[in-house]
């Protein structure tokens, strides 16, 4: 009887195991084989992450001393360029770090004769054109490019500022070829050619364009 009593019991443990899964063996082989490749392809990923962290902070690294060695440069053209745009006056760029983002931002302080040191956006309407182009050609200074478009950023300014504006020109002119666009008969005079559009019959529009050496050799015979 206790016989029986324990084949019983072992007969109920067999029976809640239920069937036996034949293919069990070959299924833990698959698995095992799909587990291992995912574990590689974990660890190559891992890595690579790691890898790429790197080589971002290393490029951010860079990123951040050639934009402060440019920002250096620019800026100690900028307290030259700008006195000379102004007649006096001084300014200067200043570097904006958010430490949250680990992004920087240029602002512009700029006091112009006769003012006090403030925030560009308090400047009038030529003073900012003056400062923007003092920002503009100070930036052509560090890093010369072949040309430079000037559109009509002497359209705000005053007589005398017109003028300083044109010496600057005429110097830059020796650095980088300059292409403006303007209505001032004084910044016209500064180029070597003029281009006009006119409009001789109605709704076809010509160019013309005249050599200043030419045009004052006709003009003086």
């Amino acid at each position: 009887k206790v016989i029986e009593a324990e084949v019983e019991e072992l007969r109920g443990k067999i029976k809640k195991i239920g069937e036996v899964n034949l293919s069990a063996i070959e299924e833990y082989d698959d698995l095992s084989e799909r587990y291992k490749f995912l574990s590689q392809q974990h660890e190559d990923l891992t890595m690579a992450k790691e890898q790429l962290r790197k080589v971002i902070d290393r490029i951010n690294r860079i990123c951040s001393r050639r934009f402060r060695e440019t920002f250096d440069q620019v800026n100690s053209r900028f307290t030259q360029v700008f006195p000379v745009l102004f007649g006096g006056g001084e300014a200067r760029l200043v570097l904006i770090e958010h430490d949250d983002k680990g992004e920087m931002g240029i602002d512009i302080v700029a006091k112009p004769p006769g003012k006090k040191l403030q925030n560009v956006g308090l400047l009038s309407g030529g003073e900012k054109a003056l400062t923007a182009v003092s920002l503009i050609f100070s930036i052509f200074l560090v890093k010369p490019s072949p040309f430079c478009l000037l559109d009509e950023v002497d359209a705000p300014l005053d007589d005398a500022n017109v003028f300083r504006f044109n010496d600057l020109v005429r110097e830059m002119a020796k650095r980088s070829q300059l292409i403006i666009v303007t209505h001032n008969k004084h910044t016209m005079k500064v180029n070597d050619r003029i281009f006009g559009v006119t409009m001789e019959n109605k709704g076809v529009s010509k160019l013309v364009s005249v050599s200043l050496d030419v045009a004052e050799k006709v003009a003086g015979t």
